[in-house]
């Protein structure tokens, strides 16, 4: 049943996850920490902000390790397989008529229905990750981050990568 647990949350997520990985996280967050309570939404911001930090796509990253935390090898395997599934689905299903539809206005009009759910699930994400990282570091340290983070980027023009990675040192050194 743990097996078909993990291949439902992820694949679930990345069905319903229209428009990459951006999309697909807080969907995976609602089911890894609130529906079957495999991390806290602590541990899910740390995994998440190591996954940001690695290349390639994020959901399978994410998928990869909460599979085989929960499952083990089978578990990751499994987690792996529901995250690519629903993409290559229907990659081999509507292939056909892509040329038909890439220029119809209601499949543009639907594209751009959907951007702005999907801005609304980013900012309650991030409103989560940031009432949690508020408790859990502290008003100094948030404060600090936030502004280093804004200032590099914006007034030295810093690839936010480098900011990321910036932060995970700075959190190793004064968090731990």
């Amino acid at each position: 049943m743990m097996y078909w647990d993990i291949f439902w949350a992820f694949f679930i997520s990345n069905l319903l996850g229209y428009g990459g990985g951006p999309a697909t996280i807080p969907l995976i967050q609602n089911e890894v920490v609130n529906h079957y309570e495999w991390m806290t939404l602590n541990e899910f911001g740390d995994l998440f902000a190591i996954a940001n930090v690695l290349p390639g796509p994020i959901a399978t990253k994410m998928a990869g390790f909460i599979g085989y935390q929960v499952g083990g090898g089978l578990g990751a395997v499994i987690a792996l397989t529901a995250t690519i599934l629903p993409s290559a689905i229907a990659v081999i299903l509507l292939f056909k008529f892509l040329n038909i539809f890439k220029d119809s206005p209601q499949v543009n009009l639907m594209t751009k229905a959907v951007q702005p759910v999907i801005a609304v699930l980013l900012g309650v994400l991030a409103y989560n990750f940031f009432l949690t990282a508020f408790e859990d570091s502290g008003l100094m340290h948030l404060s600090i981050l936030t502004a280093a983070g804004l200032l590099t980027m914006n007034k030295f023009k810093v690839h936010p990568a480098f900011v990321i990675l910036g932060a995970l040192f700075y959190g190793g050194i004064f968090l731990s």
